[in-house]
């Protein structure tokens, strides 16, 4: 098992610590402090070849903007807040809005856009990569200085695992998840529309036209178009007729999960890697890169295009209509926020 760490600066002065972690198969893990974001996975195709399966930038200094939050811890709340408010300890709190009137990804300057710190801790068969951020009272509006930490768990059977805590001093909201945009083809050789995805999820979250949970269930029984609970590509039926397709532009919906016990596995036949998903948490939203419009360059040289990689953000449901999910991510000062998901590779 091996890590190192480098600094880096930015265009704008900015400093950037870089760790790249690797363990004794050749797998390996780079993640930056701006955003606590993951930059690099690599995991080994039908021949043995280790490619990265995330998207990211080329250019490091395109993080700073954070476009489409790659790779991100994205908080204090991931998803949507309706009206960008809501009641905590019986006060309506107004929280900073980026998208229509609503709150995405914790506003404006969200966790994606912050400093984290980072420490290395080296295992027998694991190296542990804590990231850790202190958010103030006030920030993007959210009451509570909440003190975040996020570890990055890579070990020998080439796992990553991301165990999340936070702890508050007054109460507040917190949903925390990470923004990486898989592509299992390896260096991005190829859009995921030819990927197959499962899902073991019954139901889906009724959204709006503006992706704001209306507190309605759709059972995939009556929409089989989102039915992943038998494997299929991704791309079978993303262009069809469908209002809940329309709204999104794609898939850009959350499944309510009915087991943690590999949840979700996403599998590219042609470089026959499997990538399975355990979580904590009760949802996974699935979104498929339907916004990639700035003409960004990614790692691999290309520039960016839609449907190019698929982000799996498991969370629990955002803040909809009348408040509806508030209450499952109210944190309060005597509580800990954990979650914990875990990203498995291995070669079908």
């Amino acid at each position: 098992m091996q890590s190192t760490s480098e600094k880096i600066i930015l265009n704008s002065g900015r400093e950037v610590i870089k760790y790249t972690l690797i363990n004794d198969q050749g797998m390996e893990v780079e993640v930056i402090s701006i955003g606590a974001t993951l930059i690099k996975i690599t995991a080994p195709d039908g021949n043995g070849n280790y490619e990265n399966v995330i998207l990211g930038w080329q250019d490091l200094n395109v993080y700073e903007a954070h476009p489409g939050d790659f790779g991100a811890i994205v908080g204090r709340i991931a998803g949507r807040i309706h009206k960008g408010k809501a009641t905590i300890a019986e006060k309506e709190y107004h929280f900073s809005t980026n998208e229509f009137e609503n709150t995405l990804h914790g506003g404006t300057h969200g966790f994606h856009t912050k400093d984290w710190n980072g420490s290395i801790t080296k295992g027998e068969d694991e190296i542990r990569l804590t990231m850790s951020y202190q958010s103030v009272d006030g920030e993007e509006g959210f009451p509570g200085n909440v003190h975040v930490k996020v570890t990055y768990i890579l070990k020998n059977n080439n796992s990553l695992t991301l165990e999340y805590e936070a702890t508050t001093d007054k109460e507040t909201i917190i949903n925390l998840t990470n923004h990486a945009y898989f592509n299992l083809s390896g260096d991005g050789k190829r859009d995921v529309l030819g990927q197959t995805l499962y899902i073991s999820s019954d139901a889906i979250y009724e959204l709006d036209e503006e992706l704001i949970p209306t507190g309605k269930m759709i059972q995939l029984d009556d929409e089989p178009i989102f039915d992943f609970r038998k494997p299929k590509c991704i791309g079978q039926d993303i262009e069809k007729e469908n209002i809940h397709l329309k709204n999104g532009c794609g898939y850009d919906h959350a499944w309510q999960l009915n087991t943690s016990n590999e949840a979700i596995v996403l599998y590219d036949s042609i470089s026959k890697r499997s990538m399975s998903v355990t979580t904590s948490e009760p949802s996974v939203v699935v979104y498929t890169m339907n916004h990639a419009d700035e003409p960004l360059v990614l790692s691999n040289g290309k520039i960016q295009q839609p449907r190019y990689a698929v982000c799996l953000e498991t969370q629990k449901p955002a803040i909809g209509y009348n408040e509806v999910g508030r209450q499952a991510v109210t944190l309060k000062p005597d509580e800990m926020y954990k979650q914990c998901t875990i990203f498995s590779f291995s070669v079908k």
